[in-house]
C-alpha cells in the first residue's frame, strides 16, 4: 500500500501544480485533491473532492479516503473566488483549526506538511541582518497575512504536541514568484509605477514556484538519508535583491514618498482594486527580510534551484516589458552618475569595464551606479 495525500487549496496554480506532480511519484497510491471551488486547472488522476476546510466534514473527507499524509497549502494572502479579506482569514485560521481537528482524530494521519511564510518575523527597523528559524520577532505582524500565518503556525505548533507521532514539517517560503504566480507583491510589481518608500532600499527574498513543488514533495515523504524533513524550515533563494534592483529590472520607473503618503498610497490602490497594499505589506517595502536557510540545506537536505536573482528574472520574463526599458534606464542612470560625479568619472573610465563587479548588483553594497551590462535583465 502506497501513501494517500490530502492535498488542500488544490484549485490555486501552486495547489493544482503539487497535486499533478506529487500523483507521479512511486510511493504514491492516491492523492486527493480538496477545494472549496472547482479548479480551473487540470488535476490529473487525483480524485477532487469539494469541500470547505473550514466545515468540520473535512474529518469525513479524511475517514472515507484513509488518508495518511496531509499537505495543507490553503494558508494564502489572496482570496479565491471573488471572497475579501474576512474570507481569507477564516480559511487561513479558522480552515486550520478545522484540518488540525480533524487530523488529530484520525488515527492514520502520520505525516502533516504546512505551507507557512517568512513574513511571520515581521519587518521593523531594529531587525537582526538574517532571521534564522528560531529567530524571535522583533515586532510581530498586526494584521493581514502575515498575522495569520502566526496564528496558523500557533496551532500547529499546539498539534505536534499533541500528537507526537506525526511528522510535521512547517515550510516558511520567502515571497513566491514566477511565471504564473499571483500574490499581492506579485501585483505590486506589476505596477506601471511603483511607489516606494523615500529613503529607503530594502533587501528582498525569493522564491521559484518550481522550488516550492519540489521541497513540497520532500516534505511529504520519507526523509532522506542524513536528513529531517520534520521541524520548521526557512525557504528561500540564495542571494538578495534590493527594490531599486528589481524596478530596473523590470523597467519601471519607481516613485518615492513620504511614509505617511505611502500608506494613504496604498490605501487608494485597495479601493480600486489593484493590489492588496497592507500595513504589512509596506513594512516590508521599507525594512525588507532576509532569512538563512543552511537548516533548510544542511538539515533537510534540500537546495534550492533557483537564486533569488533567477527567479525575479524568470518573473520579469513573463511579465513583459515595462514603460522603460532596462537597457535604457540603465544608461540613464549611469549618465546621470557621471554628471554628479565627474571627478570620480576619469579613472573609472581609464579602467577596464570588468574590473570589479557592479555595485548596483550587489545585494549588500548602496546603489550608485548601473551598467548595462550588469542590470539589463
Amino acid at each position: 500500500m502506497g501513501k494517500v495525500v490530502l492535498v488542500t487549496g488544490a484549485a490555486r496554480h501552486l495547489g493544482g501544480r503539487f497535486v499533478r506532480r506529487i500523483q507521479r511519484d512511486p510511493e504514491v497510491e492516491r492523492v486527493v485533491a480538496v477545494d472549496a471551488v472547482d479548479p480551473a486547472h487540470q488535476l490529473g488522476a487525483a480524485e477532487f473532492v469539494r469541500a470547505d476546510i473550514r466545515r468540520p466534514e473535512i474529518a469525513k473527507v479524511l475517514a472515507e479516503h484513509d488518508v495518511d499524509t496531509v499537505v495543507h497549502l490553503d494558508v494564502t494572502g489572496t482570496a479565491l473566488g471573488g471572497g475579501g479579506r474576512t474570507s481569507v482569514k477564516e480559511t487561513n485560521v479558522i480552515g486550520t483549526m478545522q484540518l488540525l481537528g480533524a487530523c488529530q482524530k484520525s488515527p492514520r494521519i502520520s505525516r502533516l506538511v504546512i505551507k507557512s511564510s517568512t513574513s511571520v518575523y515581521g519587518s521593523a527597523p531594529r531587525d537582526p541582518a538574517v532571521f534564522t528559524e528560531t529567530t524571535p520577532a522583533k515586532s510581530l505582524p498586526s494584521g493581514g497575512f502575515a498575522k495569520d500565518a502566526v496564528e496558523v503556525e500557533g496551532y500547529v505548533r499546539g498539534f505536534a504536541r499533541r500528537r507526537p507521532d506525526v511528522a510535521v514539517c512547517v515550510l516558511r517560503f520567502a515571497n513566491i514568484l514566477g511565471p504564473r504566480i499571483d500574490s499581492p507583491l506579485a501585483e505590486y510589481l506589476a505596477l506601471p509605477v511603483l511607489p516606494t518608500v523615500l529613503g529607503y532600499d530594502p533587501r528582498l527574498q525569493f522564491v521559484h514556484e518550481d522550488d516550492v513543488i519540489d521541497v513540497l514533495r520532500l516534505a511529504a515523504h520519507e526523509p532522506r538519508r542524513a536528513t529531517q524533513n520534520s521541524g520548521t524550515f526557512n525557504v528561500a533563494g540564495d542571494g538578495v535583491l534590493l527594490l531599486s534592483q528589481c524596478a530596473r529590472r523590470l523597467g519601471r520607473p519607481t516613485v518615492p514618498v513620504l511614509l505617511p503618503a505611502v500608506t494613504w498610497v496604498g490605501t487608494a490602490l485597495r479601493t480600486v482594486g489593484i493590489t492588496d497594499f497592507a500595513p504589512e505589506q509596506i513594512r516590508l517595502l521599507t525594512h525588507g527580510r532576509v532569512v538563512s536557510t543552511v537548516q533548510t540545506r544542511e538539515v533537510l537536505g534540500f537546495s534550492p534551484r533557483y537564486s533569488t536573482a533567477e527567479t525575479f528574472a524568470d518573473f520579469a520574463r513573463g511579465r513583459g516589458p515595462g514603460l522603460l526599458p532596462p537597457e535604457m534606464l540603465a544608461g540613464a542612470v549611469d549618465r546621470l552618475a557621471g554628471r554628479l560625479t565627474p571627478a570620480a568619472a576619469a579613472p573609472e573610465a581609464a579602467a577596464p569595464e570588468a574590473a570589479a563587479p557592479d555595485a548596483a548588483d550587489s545585494p549588500v553594497a548602496p546603489v550608485h551606479r548601473v551598467h548595462p551590462v550588469h542590470d539589463g535583465v
